[in-house]
């Protein structure tokens, strides 16, 4: 059982905090296994809408029947599926729809959903995480998945676990302290900072890349809201929040450790 330092807003120690949830053996194929597949979940899968093109009432509201009314039959047009615009006795004005040769249609042979649903085993996820959360106290660990850190000699000792007087104080007051804390070269990768994309990709919608930045833990019963870093709630803390191509800057709050 670990004894970590618990930070007070002036930078200095406050007290220590005796918890086993940064002691958990390091497996980094485990965590990179669980990490891609929580990625793979929230992404949208490359598939159009299931009823793209057929929300319209064309089907069935044309006869081909001749002699009767409401027919196409007679009138030289082809047998698309129809919508009826206008009508005047027996003279309609029709719009071919649904079928994939007219206008708003659906697609062909559009991209069929062919993802499977992944599980995970209980065990490895539990474990995955305690193996996360001991990825991210290690400074070498960082200073791997930095590599402007990479010759920067690192000051403090990770984790971070601040007093939960942390999350009342405002942003610019926070940024300050915990410039002070880490040191300009460690401030510099944990800040967020947006910046222009290379390349084609401005012209499709992604036109700023905005570096992770550092991820602050709280407890459940907590509320912090800032920008320029993450904030997630102990309870909705996953793997790739922690690791995601590698050791991230991750501090907590004392009653997030105690909900972990």
């Amino acid at each position: 059982m670990a004894k970590i330092n618990i930070i007070d807003l002036s930078g200095s120690k406050k007290a220590d905090i005796n918890t086993e949830i940064f002691d958990a053996q390091i497996r980094e194929d485990i965590i990179q296994k669980v990490a891609e597949i929580e990625r793979l979940e929230e992404q949208q899968p490359y598939a159009p809408y299931l009823w793209a093109g057929m929300q319209t009432s064309a089907s069935g509201n044309v006869k081909h029947n001749r002699h009767v009314w409401k027919t196409d039959r007679g009138k030289g047009m082809s047998r698309f599926p129809k919508k009826r615009m206008s009508d005047k006795g027996d003279r309609f004005t029709w719009v071919g729809a649904v079928s994939p040769d007219t206008r708003k249609g659906r697609r062909a042979h559009s991209p069929k959903i062919a993802r499977k649903e992944i599980k995970i085993n209980k065990k490895e996820q539990v474990f995955a995480l305690k193996s996360a959360l001991a990825f991210i106290a290690s400074n070498d660990m960082i200073k791997k998945k930095y590599s402007s850190l990479a010759d920067f000699d690192i000051k403090i000792k990770f984790p971070l676990i601040f007093e939960d007087k942390i999350t009342l104080i405002k942003s610019k007051e926070f940024f300050e302290k915990l410039e002070n804390l880490l040191g300009e070269g460690v401030f510099s990768v944990a800040i967020q900072e947006a910046r222009v994309r290379p390349g084609v990709g401005k012209m499709r919608n992604r036109r700023y890349k905005k570096n992770a930045g550092l991820l602050l833990v709280i407890g459940n019963k907590q509320e912090k809201k800032i920008s320029g870093i993450d904030v997630v709630k102990a309870k909705d803390l996953r793997v790739v929040d922690l690791a995601s191509n590698g050791a991230r800057l991750v501090a907590f709050t004392e009653e997030a450790v105690k909900d972990l």
